[in-house]
């Protein structure tokens, strides 16, 4: 891996925002998936970098310019259909240049990435000649129209009607840049643009990944080849050679791409791989979209809730109390004006989840609630740990979601909605794996949520005395379906040597639960 994914979301969210102008755009990560956007939804799916071929380095720089691609499409398109079909296709491949044209004007400064990867996708490009029927007109027009050559031959009537519609494509695109036509007045011209092309508007495109194009390592000199020939038909330089070798190296873009492979590997070694490395594991996929289990609403309450809290006091507008004179009050004080003081609350927390499966019909209300324990953690300033554990395989699975020294983020609440429910309630086995971390960040409570029974009740009593040997108060929240649940539950968890237990029956009261423990 040539970074972690919770980096490249970091640099993808910030740059699509940068470059959209949106600030609400969410980058979900995919295995093998053409890059998309999605307008409606405020989303941009991009592959992993491992679905480019290339060194570490050229991957990169093809997934940042996919990146640029999709942030020009949700600044400038309406929509962006399936590429499956050929009607969607068109579309997209026309919108491609249009937003490429409108995005240069205000990042210039991506020409040469854009040259660079016209150059190396070219390579992985299918010859014309090993296509038949209808597919190879559509990957013609694309080939053609995009860079205005073709890999490969194609028949006379065949190339005529290529470069009619490739003309045709070409006009549409200057008309709508004039005029400021979007997306939708582009979409009305497709149909013709089909006639043209004598295709059926739903005929099936099959999606195949630009390394599995290539079987090979990408040649160094074919690259340098093909970079100089994009450069003398679409560009202006006066040294071609230099600016082949320039665009190569790419040394506008390599210090950002060390930056990051760095940083990887800084937050390995801070927050992760040294947690890895006692036992506990990170969620590998992060295609998961966190968004689907922040409730919003529900955030807002609980920060409401304690912002009385977070103040230190709490002022009320009723119909009887004192009279207030703000003259009288402002003369009266030898130092009249007014700061603000941020309070933060010196406690340590860590926050263990269960994820077996019996919670798997509440999964959603759970990670919900969780979500909004975190932000209200946070917007408290309060020092926080979140584990989550379940079983995969008939293997115990402590799941790192947020480490002590890391930041609360959107990348903790991804890794969040990664893990699923699944398996027992092995807890004495989980205490065992965070000792060594939990002695090194010194909790002062440790809250476990769970919505049942542990598999080893003799062991869990022992673990949780040893926790108490170290000075941390063990508290347990039992979460039922309804109040009976729940006190049984509760009931339950008080033989297991508990300082407190805690009944929930209402998932949106586990916040707030959580949090007045620490008033105690």
């Amino acid at each position: 891996m040539i970074m972690r994914n919770d980096i490249l979301l970091d640099i993808a969210t910030f740059l699509a925002r940068r470059w959209s102008g949106n600030s609400k755009i969410v980058i979900v990560l995919s295995e093998d998936k053409t890059p998309i956007s999605k307008p409606d939804k405020n989303q941009i799916i991009l592959p992993i970098i491992n679905y480019y071929p290339g060194t570490d380095f050229q991957k990169y720089r093809q997934w940042r310019v996919a990146l640029w691609y999709e942030s020009m499409r949700m600044h400038y398109s309406t929509k962006v259909l399936s590429y499956d079909h050929a009607f969607g296709l068109l579309l997209n491949t026309i919108e491609t240049k249009r937003v490429e044209f409108l995005g240069f004007r205000e990042w210039e400064g991506m020409i040469k990435e854009i040259i660079f990867n016209e150059s190396i996708s070219w390579l992985s490009r299918p010859l014309l000649n090993s296509l038949y029927g209808r597919y190879k007109v559509v990957e013609a027009f694309s080939q053609y129209f995009l860079t205005g050559y073709l890999k490969g031959e194609v028949f006379g009537s065949e190339f005529d009607r290529l470069k009619k519609a490739s003309d045709f494509a070409n006009e549409l695109i200057e008309e709508a840049i004039k005029n400021g036509y979007s997306t939708n007045w582009i979409e009305q011209h497709i149909p013709k643009l089909i006639k043209m092309l004598e295709i059926d508007p739903l005929m099936s495109i099959p999606i195949i990944a630009p390394r599995t194009r290539l079987g090979m390592s990408i040649n160094q000199s074919d690259l340098l080849k093909q970079i100089e020939k994009v450069v003398i038909a679409k560009h202006k330089y006066d040294d071609i050679d230099k600016a082949a070798k320039n665009i190569i190296e790419g040394n506008d873009v390599l210090g950002e791409f060390e930056t990051l492979v760095n940083e990887s590997k800084k937050t390995e070694n801070k927050g992760y791989e040294s947690l890895e490395n006692i036992g506990l594991s990170i969620p590998e996929r992060m295609d998961l979209d966190e968004t689907q289990i922040y409730d919003i609403d529900l955030i807002r309450k609980i920060k409401a809730a304690f912002r009385d809290w977070r103040t230190g006091w709490i002022e009320r507008h009723d119909k009887t109390g004192e009279e207030f004179d703000p003259e009288s009050y402002t003369e009266s004080l030898p130092k009249p004006f007014l700061t603000d003081f941020k309070l933060s609350i010196k406690t340590k927390v860590t926050i263990l989840l269960d994820h077996s499966s019996s919670i798997e019909d509440a999964e959603l209300g759970y990670k919900q609630a969780t979500i909004a324990l975190c932000e209200a953690l946070h917007y408290l300033a309060i020092k926080f740990a979140v584990y989550a554990f379940n079983t995969e395989a008939r293997q115990v699975k402590c799941w790192i979601v947020k480490p002590p020294n890391v930041k609360w983020s959107l990348i903790s609440a991804r890794r969040l909605v990664q893990i699923k429910a699944s398996g027992g309630t092995p807890l004495a086995e989980i205490y065992g794996l965070l000792i060594p971390v939990t002695k090194s960040f010194k909790p002062d409570i440790m809250v476990t949520l769970t919505d049942g029974e542990p598999s080893d009740f003799d062991a869990v009593r022992e673990m949780v005395l040893t926790y108490r040997k170290m000075g941390i108060k063990m508290v347990a929240l039992g979460v039922g379906r309804n109040l009976n649940d729940s006190v049984g539950i509760t009931h339950n968890l008080k033989y297991l040597n508990y300082e407190k237990t805690v009944a929930v029956s209402r998932l949106q009261d586990m916040p707030k639960k959580v949090i007045n423990l620490l008033r105690a």
